[in-house]
């Protein structure tokens, strides 16, 4: 798929095969990650609609460093809660041994790593979840958040800037103001490819953002650009 959407039943009379044969690839093309099934046909994977699964894999060493940078600001006993994405998961890996720390998060994937490390206590926000965010941002979750206390919060971003944090989807973004409403200090790791990008659902303005850690290859004019905007403190994160 070419950046275009797709019907099952003229891809079936173009090749000369089964509708059935047709869904049988979208959804393994969907699987992996590579197009999004809609009823009758696919539609191409864009920023907004690309599931979790298919981000893990992607700029690996970017990510673990921002991990890396944001794991050495957690204390021993504290509260946190890791937001549905893929740069929290390489986070997991990187929190403090034996800190007695409480991880709390909305993505069933972030939760498994937890458990497999065996010395965190985990909490799984419940409710629906939904594939393109990786994890539950319903009612039923933002009702599971209000009842936390949180010391801090990394929270995701799919776009930062002048105006602040933005998300793609409106269910999410409401959850993740749920979230920073519970949280002494909220966190956001920054990819470069956020910077500057577009998304249409209001998050947090940037003097609600306790620390942005950013890459080392966000550019000298980037960062006075998040300095001009109010964000008050930047981490830069050196690679992994």
């Amino acid at each position: 798929m070419a950046g275009q959407p797709v019907v099952a039943a003229s891809l079936a009379t173009e090749f000369s095969v089964s509708e059935d044969a047709i869904r049988r690839d979208l959804r393994a093309l969907a699987a992996e990650g590579r197009c999004r099934r809609v009823y009758g046909g696919a539609l191409p994977i864009t920023a907004a609609t690309r599931p979790l699964a298919a981000r893990a894999d992607e700029a690996t060493a970017g990510k673990r460093a921002l991990a890396r940078a944001a794991a050495e600001t957690i204390r021993p006993g504290e509260r946190i809660f890791l937001d549905a994405g893929s740069t929290h998961l390489a986070l997991v890996e990187m929190l403090p041994d034996q800190a007695d720390l409480t991880l709390v998060t909305n993505a069933p994937d972030i939760a498994a790593a937890a458990l497999r490390r065996g010395d965190l206590t985990v909490l799984l926000l419940g409710g629906m979840v939904d594939p393109a965010v990786g994890g539950c941002v319903d009612a039923v979750a933002v009702q599971a958040v209000v009842q936390l206390r949180l010391d801090r919060a990394f929270v995701g971003a799919c776009a930062i800037a002048d105006e602040g944090v933005a998300a793609f989807h409106h269910a999410d973004a409401s959850f993740k103001r749920a979230v920073i409403a519970r949280a002494a200090q909220v966190i956001v790791l920054a990819t470069t490819d956020k910077l500057g990008a577009d998304a249409g659902y209001h998050v947090a303005l940037p003097g609600e953002v306790a620390l942005l850690v950013i890459e080392e290859a966000t550019t000298a004019a980037q960062r006075r650009e998040l300095d001009a905007a109010g964000y008050a403190r930047l981490l830069i994160a050196p690679p992994a």
